[in-house]
């Protein structure tokens, strides 16, 4: 019986024969490269179009608010001077710090307005009274001073220490709400190194208010006066109220008695 080829292969290894490998290509590196010069081309022109936006000139400063003491030309002039490194190298900030410095400005907003403009709205001092001899103070207590202030010389004049000026405008405030019911009017207030505060009235008459109790002693004087020397507003020179619960009250002599006595000291001179 022939022997079965099969079975005389039985327990042979029969290797397949190996293919060489394929070799593969990447091209990360490509990539990469590609990545880089995208970014550096972006951000060439990130720079070219950001130093052409700087270079731009401010074409247009619109200026607007209510300006009784300071004409337009003069803000375009100073906000002009500051504007040589173009529309976004503009400081801002300098720009409202030198046109609050003027005189008469009180406060300044300053903005950009694309694409070459800046936009400046303005708001003036309010003076509401007189300070020493040639200031004005605002609402606040601010002061301010001007060479065309000669149309306020009418305002009432207020003068005291250095730094006492925002206190004696809230006085001055106070004094006005509580008399201007009464008809009465301020045209002086001041305060001196010890705070005492004195105030003259229109008409001249004096009130001597201290350095305390300043509400107080104001709403008793508008009691009394209200009550008992309204009628005789005229005849008042002082009214001394640096009293606990009380005032004093001088009194101007009679006209008859006064140009008497005007007489008696013409003869006493002779």
């Amino acid at each position: 019986m022939a022997a079965n080829p099969r079975r005389n292969a039985k327990g042979a290894t029969r290797k397949a024969a190996q293919k060489p490998a394929a070799k593969t290509w990447t091209f990360g590196w490509v990539n990469s490269l590609l990545i880089l010069a995208g970014s550096i081309v972006v951000i060439a022109a990130a720079t070219k179009g950001y130093l052409a936006v700087q270079a731009i000139p401010v074409r247009h400063i619109d200026v607007t608010g209510e300006l009784a003491h300071t004409q337009k030309e003069t803000v375009e002039d100073m906000v002009a001077a500051s504007l040589e490194g173009g529309f976004l190298k503009a400081d801002l900030n300098l720009i409202r710090g030198q046109l609050e410095a003027l005189p008469w400005i009180y406060e300044a907003n300053v903005r950009r307005r694309w694409p070459n403009a800046l936009e400046i709205h303005v708001a003036e001092q309010f003076p509401i009274a007189r300070w020493g001899e040639d200031g004005f103070l605002n609402h606040e207590g601010g002061i301010f001073r001007s060479e065309q202030g000669e149309k306020w010389q009418d305002l009432p004049l207020l003068s005291g220490p250095e730094g006492s000026a925002p206190s004696l405008v809230v006085k001055y405030q106070r004094l006005v709400d509580l008399l201007s019911p009464l008809g009465l009017s301020v045209t002086r207030v001041a305060v001196d190194e010890r705070r005492q505060v004195d105030v003259v009235l229109a008409g001249g008459m004096q009130l001597a208010l201290g350095s305390e109790q300043f509400l107080e002693r104001m709403r008793r004087f508008t009691t009394v006066y209200r009550q008992e020397l309204a009628p005789r507003r005229a005849e008042i020179e002082r009214i001394d109220l640096r009293y606990g619960h009380g005032l004093a009250v001088a009194f101007a002599p009679p006209q008859e008695q006064q140009e008497q006595e005007e007489e008696t000291s013409r003869v006493a001179g002779l």
